[in-house]
């Protein structure tokens, strides 16, 4: 399954957006407000919305300033979160936020909905960081 959100523009340089993405914790200032559960380690970070599992993301890979790779940390439910950071100008830059997971089809049937409306709120809220 993948998954885009819109691209959205951030009031930040390319190098400010990555390195806030890079801090693991600053999630959950873009988190949605349905946040059950944060908690946050030095490259990971454990979430719950309400009515929705634990979900553990750890930072995978990065790409100074461009891209930020975060992974599930859980063998159940395999996937990829990718931010896309592009330059705008010295003070903005744009990001996409692509995710791809591994499931079966009626996970998937299950799934796709929540998880694009969240990958969509979390593309929004960095407007605002």
């Amino acid at each position: 399954m993948h998954l885009e959100s819109p691209t959205v523009t951030v009031n930040k340089s390319a190098e400010n957006l990555f390195d806030f993405l890079t801090d693991v914790k600053n999630f959950k200032v873009i988190m949605p407000k349905n946040i059950d559960k944060f908690e946050a380690t030095e490259n990971a970070f454990n979430f719950a919305l309400k009515g929705m599992p634990n979900i553990k993301l750890k930072l995978e890979s990065q790409e100074p300033p461009n891209k930020i790779v975060l992974a599930s940390a859980s063998d159940k439910f395999p996937f990829t979160l990718t931010g896309n950071i592009n330059v705008i100008s010295k003070d903005s830059s744009s990001i996409k936020l692509d995710f791809k997971g591994n499931f079966n089809p009626m996970m998937t049937m299950m799934i796709k909905g929540p998880l694009q409306k969240f990958i969509n709120t979390l593309s929004k809220n960095m407007t605002g960081i």
